[in-house]
């Protein structure tokens, strides 16, 4: 079982990465415009135990843009954008989380998985420390790639309010 911790503080708009009981790396982040919550269709972050389900994008460049979890083959920039204003953009890489907690993250209308919670990169144009996301946890592309490169499937990821 690895040693490795993800911590996400929604009130801080901060995401620390724990080894043992040292932060070894510090994020600003952005988390959902609509705040804290479980619910299917709530926009909201999901707080409490989690995993890191699945790794994507490994070996993509930085601003690939993913669909579906899938990259499309685009590379984000400005004019693409403005080609497509509707989107919520995915790029780089996406950590796609797993809740652990039956009733409240996991299982029936507040599974997390179900609801495509993700760690993921996005335009360098996007605020960080500032909650906007649709419900997923928005990092910088620098950091997202770091991040990525230091944690592994199964580590645990905890996010509070």
């Amino acid at each position: 079982m690895s040693e490795r911790l993800i911590h996400v503080s929604l009130s801080a708009q901060r995401l620390e990465l724990l080894e043992g009981r040292r932060a070894t790396a510090t994020y600003r982040v952005s988390t959902a415009r609509n705040g804290p919550g479980e619910r299917h269709g709530s926009g909201c972050t999901p707080r409490g135990w989690h995993r890191i389900r699945i790794k994507i994008g490994a070996g993509q460049p930085v601003n690939a843009v993913f669909v579906g979890r899938r990259p499309t083959g685009e590379i984000y920039h400005p004019e693409l954008a403005a080609r497509h204003p509707e989107r919520d953009w995915i790029l780089t890489r996406i950590l796609w989380l797993t809740g652990l907690e039956s009733g409240h993250n996991r299982g029936g209308d507040c599974d997390t998985l179900r609801r495509f919670i993700y760690l993921h990169g996005c335009p360098d144009t996007a605020p960080m420390g500032k909650p906007l996301s649709h419900g997923c946890i928005r990092m910088s592309n620098p950091d997202v790639l770091d991040l990525f490169e230091r944690v592994a499937t199964g580590d645990l990821v905890f996010i509070t309010g």
